[in-house]
């Protein structure tokens, strides 16, 4: 099922929103640095690196964003749709958890715990958002062309099961 957002018969989104997920990952490994540091020039600067590549996470989910939602409108398999909306809603609440960090690191002083708190929530929610994008992708086959249906493969237990080596222990 091709998506309209591709190029050259390649889904746009999926190459977009590793740039975020990346990024957000990163800014939370310095903050993890941050936090465990003694409070000295290096924290001071993995802190700012730490902020700085939040609002990049933030600019490159809000690009990857507009393929998203072509290819979203695009959908009409009513189950898929379902899959896909919970998908952007979740990836909308990321966004808005990732502002409201940003928004407290840059306060003075900043909301350091707070903002680490709720950089541990969106990561969690980001799981539950890819784990929902790769079931579009594997199971429903979103943005693959030419997809074989799932119930055309021959799985390795019903072809031993046919020869009877399963029955009688041998692969």
């Amino acid at each position: 099922m091709r998506t309209p957002a591709s190029i050259a018969r390649h889904p746009i989104h999926p190459m977009l929103i590793t740039l975020p997920i990346g990024l957000w990952i990163f800014s939370f490994v310095c903050d993890l640095v941050v936090y465990f540091s003694d409070g000295s020039e290096a924290g001071v600067l993995w802190l700012m690196i730490g902020y700085w590549t939040m609002a990049g996470g933030l600019a490159g989910a809000l690009i990857a964003a507009v393929p998203g939602l072509i290819d979203l409108l695009s959908l009409t398999d009513r189950n898929v749709r379902k899959i896909a909306t919970t998908h952007m809603s979740i990836n909308l609440v990321v966004v808005v958890l990732y502002g409201i960090n940003l928004w407290l690191r840059s306060l003075d002083p900043p909301d350091f715990l707070t903002g680490m708190g709720l950089s541990v929530i969106g990561l969690i929610l980001l799981v539950i958002s890819g784990w929902l994008g790769g079931e579009m992708v594997d199971v429903h086959g979103v943005g693959v062309a030419g997809r074989v249906a799932p119930d055309t493969f021959v799985s390795d237990e019903a072809e031993h099961a046919e020869s009877g080596a399963t029955r009688l222990g041998h692969r």
